[in-house]
């Protein structure tokens, strides 16, 4: 499961959310900005109060950065559309 710790007001965390949105990954969404438990949770879990940062426990993998969290999500969770390849099934036309 992915889960990412963001702030709404935070410009990093809003890109790492529309790239998601983009490529079609679905996230469990935590957002620290109203939160006391959630911050401790991030703090728990990073080592510090900074968003965003990606959790993903089914590959053990934690992270700050959002070209990093990008970048992973595109080489791992990206969802290819059928004419990426320059192909469209005779289904889809």
């Amino acid at each position: 499961m992915l889960t990412l710790y963001y702030k709404p007001s935070c410009p990093f965390s809003q890109r790492v959310l529309g790239e998601a949105e983009v490529m079609g990954v679905q996230m469990n969404l935590k957002d620290i900005s109203n939160d006391n438990v959630i911050v401790s949770e991030l703090i728990e879990k990073g080592g510090k109060q900074q968003t965003p940062f990606l959790v993903d426990s089914e590959r053990n993998v934690q992270m700050y950065d959002s070209g990093d969290i990008i970048a992973y999500l595109e080489e791992h969770y990206k969802k290819a559309s059928v004419t990426e390849f320059g192909n469209v099934c005779e289904s889809c036309q």
